[in-house]
């Protein structure tokens, strides 16, 4: 089922559904199975050669997480995906398509934890280098692009510094230098912001998060606009992908060079996990986006919270930017917010009722965790609080409960700080 003509809400649903493939089930079916039987030699000949389509090992390809795959290319607005077994998985695959020994991407340094240790531990291993600049100073990008940066990189919102870099203006940066510009969208989801409307070539999701909504199942998603020409002077093994796949050789690419051979699919169960949360995504993201304006405005005027950060709260840096590019889909559903001290913190975390102390977000449940203690812990000083993770700092991924039970609890828990 497919209709252009029909809102993101109603695409959400209905699009890339198929219930005369599925024998009129409305939900897809998990093909939980490693392999799959063909009648002759010459079929499968035909698939490994990629001269017919066709399901051969689970690593390769998946019904469930082929379906998975067409949803979000086209609640996106792309044109190919691949699903991954996580959202490093994702960024993995996404980057290792496009860099070689020798190499330079240039990110924002308002990262995800994993990314980051990724970025400056694994990938300098494998001799590719990773400028970090602030993520909403263009004029930080502009002085660490060169000839050999292969892809700009950049989060949607930091996490949890809760900035916003001006995507439009990173694209145009990237194509300038020949570079693809590569965007981190979990934390806006498609439904707040969409990445290839303001240039970006390459979109990534950890659909844990939000996209899922539940907490249930994790995966990542690789999306690919087909716009972006990887001239071969400067990409020389993009050739073969190129004469196989024309605008489509950097998802193919990922697909058949980095995806297969690293391993990185994802459990056919987690894609339909998945696909179920997405159809309350918009419900959910309008809900979230509300409960955390409303708590960002409860925490600002709190006597014993110091500071909040939040690009929703008109006195945030990066209000103007989210308000400019979210165009009025609110901005989050995730803020940061300070306390006294450590200890305040853990005093605060420890009194929560109804709000769970986990490591994860964009669920429907209200989650804290005091980042400097935990995900962070192992990192340096220095490395920490460049990345705007301090003592003081609480994380908040705000849920879609009743906002009174959410201010009830925050309000009991701050009096016991």
């Amino acid at each position: 089922m497919a209709n252009n003509q029909w809102k993101f809400e109603t695409q959400v649903i209905h699009g890339a559904q198929f219930p005369d493939q599925w024998k009129c089930t409305t939900v897809a079916p998990i093909y939980q199975s490693a392999s799959h039987r063909f009648e002759t030699a010459e079929e499968l000949s035909d698939v490994f050669a990629g001269k017919k389509q066709g399901f051969i090992y689970q690593r390769l390809r998946n019904p469930t997480n082929d379906t998975l795959e067409k949803k979000m290319t086209l609640l996106e607005g792309g044109l190919e995906s691949v699903v991954t077994g996580s959202g490093m998985a994702a960024i993995t695959d996404a980057l290792l398509a496009i860099c070689m020994a020798g190499d330079e991407i240039v990110s924002g340094n308002s990262l995800f934890m994993s990314t980051y240790l990724l970025f400056n531990n694994v990938f300098k291993k494998l001799g590719i280098t990773v400028k970090l600049v602030e993520s909403a100073d263009l004029n930080a990008w502009k002085a660490a692009v060169n000839d050999k940066t292969k892809a700009l990189f950049v989060e949607t919102i930091g996490n949890p510094k809760m900035d916003v870099p001006d995507i439009k203006a990173l694209a145009d940066l990237a194509h300038a230098h020949r570079a693809p510009l590569v965007v981190d969208n979990t934390m806006a989801t498609p439904w707040m912001f969409r990445p290839f409307e303001f240039g970006a070539d390459i979109v990534l999701h950890s659909t844990t998060k939000y996209l899922n909504g539940h907490g249930s199942a994790v995966g990542g998603v690789v999306i690919d606009s087909g716009k972006f020409d990887f001239a071969l002077d400067k990409y020389p093994d993009f050739k073969l992908f190129k004469e196989r796949k024309g605008n489509l050789a950097y998802i193919d690419k990922v697909w058949r060079e980095i995806h297969i051979n690293f391993g990185t699919s994802q459990a056919p169960l987690h894609s339909f996990l998945t696909m179920i949360g997405l159809d309350t995504l918009v419900l959910r993201m309008e809900r979230h986006v509300s409960n955390a304006a409303k708590v960002a405005e409860y925490l600002d005027k709190h006597p014993k919270v110091k500071w909040v950060n939040f690009p929703g709260l008109p006195k945030s840096p990066a209000h103007a930017m989210a308000k400019k590019q979210f165009q009025g889909k609110g901005y989050g559903g995730m803020l940061a917010f300070g306390l006294e001290s450590e200890k305040a913190c853990f005093d605060f975390i420890r009194n929560v009722k109804l709000i769970y102390h986990l490591a994860n977000l964009g669920d429907c449940k209200t989650l804290v965790i005091h980042p400097w203690s935990s995900q962070y812990i192992n990192f340096t000083e220095d490395v920490r609080r460049a990345n705007g993770i301090t003592p003081d700092l609480v994380r908040v991924s705000v849920g879609i409960e009743a906002i009174d039970d959410i201010l009830e609890d925050l309000d009991q828990a701050l009096k016991k700080v």
